[in-house]
């Protein structure tokens, strides 16, 4: 391994798992519904509040809290890229 080099789970030929892989495919598909549709991951966090929150129809973010959303699903998408780039490497 280089320096600086993140280590990543060893499959048994010492390569990265594929599993790995898989997860990452599972977190980009994440980052890019979080960008292009934030309010779908809303929707499918509601019933996850309804124990914990009376009107839950009223948490709904406005205009802002899905623009900030956006930005952090940016952010996700650029680790999640570095990490798959990292793990080509």
């Amino acid at each position: 391994m280089m320096p600086g080099q993140i280590p990543l789970a060893a499959g048994s030929e010492g390569g990265t798992s594929p599993f790995f892989y898989a997860f990452l495919a599972l977190f980009f598909v994440m980052g890019v519904v979080q960008v292009v549709r934030p309010q779908l991951l809303w929707r499918l966090n509601r019933p996850l509040q309804k124990p914990f929150v009376k009107d839950y129809d009223a948490t709904e973010p406005n205009a802002r809290g899905y623009a900030i959303q956006r930005v952090v699903g940016v952010v996700f998408l650029i680790v999640v890229g570095f990490l798959f780039v990292n793990a080509l490497t």
